[in-house]
């Protein structure tokens, strides 16, 4: 018994070491998504504190494509050493082991870091549509099945999902009309093409205060600072319709405990100084960490939610 207990602790010398020494050359954070939005925006605020916390540079490498696929796959292969990490976005992680077949990873591919932001979504419809809330489209979508159309820059976006949780809460019949990123999307909202678009406030919150676009529910736990007048879909009735996206940094599977711990405790440090919550805050997103612990569970939870909707609508993106 004590030989083996000597040799566990010999074994695990090399790890202590490595982390104790940790980091000793720059970081790299791959984010799934280009430059710009709520993805990228909570992978630079991490940066920063990690940077300085940690005593190197920490350096973002935007690898765009595949719905994420491309950015997971390169950092579930890369080395766990805690010198790769992935910003990873919510509806990727939790979502595309449902949606995709042949994926070069899985959700076990990654160690949780800790959580960066999270950013609920807002339910707007075109002017035209005559819903002024949620319970007035429901009632509208029941009475015109098949009539409503809506929004997604992609087919498994959190629009897409989200909205078909919101179709089988009501037992309403709309139409999905996909399109190839956000812009094209928001345009055609704008033009009455596609009555109803889900998204994240900061994206539409011009066109919302320009009256080009009505706000009818916040999808999310409390109410947007951007749109306080706008009250979340529990509060209409609608319990459980949130749609809080978040971004977390996860580490390859194998990385050493002591090794992310050290990110982690350099993160939830970080994202307690003002000027990170004010620049997150005016972007429309909210710091929101979580500690390795509680993400895994938060990554569990929400796996088994959106797994089956997504299950329930039969949606796939290969």
């Amino acid at each position: 018994m004590i030989r083996r207990l000597f040799a566990l602790s010999l074994a695990m010398l090399p790890c202590l070491a490595a982390a104790q020494d940790f980091p000793t050359h720059p970081i790299t954070i791959v984010v799934p998504v280009p430059p710009g939005g709520i993805v990228d925006l909570a992978a630079r605020l991490a940066s920063e504190p990690l940077s300085t916390h940690l005593g190197q540079p920490v350096v973002i490498d935007n690898r765009a494509g595949a719905s994420g696929n491309i950015a997971y796959a390169m950092v579930a292969g890369a080395q766990p050493d805690g010198y790769t990490l992935l910003a990873s976005y919510s509806m990727y992680h939790v979502g595309n082991p449902s949606m995709f077949t042949n994926l070069r990873w899985t959700s076990g591919s990654f160690k949780p870091v800790g959580m960066v932001a999270v950013s609920p979504h807002v339910v707007t419809v075109h002017p035209s549509l005559p819903v002024h809330n949620l319970k007035e489209l429901v009632a509208y979508a029941k009475s015109h099945p098949g009539e409503v159309n809506y929004a997604s820059q992609g087919s498994g976006s959190v629009p897409h999902v989200g909205t078909e949780l919101l179709k089988q809460m009501t037992g309403t019949d709309m139409v999905h009309v996909p399109y190839k990123g956000s812009g094209p999307a928001i345009q055609d909202v704008l033009s009455g093409r596609v009555q109803l678009f889900v998204t994240t406030p900061p994206s539409v919150i011009g066109h919302i205060q320009m009256g080009r676009l009505r706000a009818i529910a916040v999808a999310g736990r409390e109410r947007h600072p951007m749109i306080p007048d706008v009250p979340t879909a529990a509060e209409q009735g609608y319990p459980g319709f949130e749609l809080d996206a978040w971004v977390s940094l996860f580490a390859p599977a194998g990385t050493p405990d002591a090794v992310v711990s050290k990110i982690s405790a350099a993160l939830e440090e970080g994202l307690k100084k003002p000027e990170i919550i004010k620049t997150a805050e005016e972007a429309g997103v909210r710091v929101n960490y979580e500690n390795p612990e509680k993400l895994g569970e938060t990554v569990a939870r929400d796996t088994a939610h959106w797994s089956q909707v997504i299950k329930s609508a039969n949606i796939t993106v290969n």
